[in-house]
């Protein structure tokens, strides 16, 4: 995963780059996203940029302990 840059804030947010649909997609993480001081938009960092598939940005829950990864 990137480093986000100018800030201390943690991401509040996860990318991923989703292809399919349903229980056969296929997700990979490509970046995070954190809402701006204002709270009017994101700063968001990506680490690839997709050429097939679709964006989603999902919010961060904590995993419960023990789930699968």
């Amino acid at each position: 995963m990137p480093k986000q840059s100018n800030t201390t804030a943690r991401p509040t947010h996860r990318l991923y780059r989703v292809e399919g649909e349903g229980a056969s997609a296929s997700w990979t993480e490509i970046g995070a996203a954190w809402p701006n001081k204002d709270g009017a938009g994101f700063s968001i960092i990506c680490g690839a940029m997709p050429l097939h598939g679709r964006i989603v940005m999902r919010k961060i829950t904590p995993r419960a302990e023990g789930a699968a990864a």
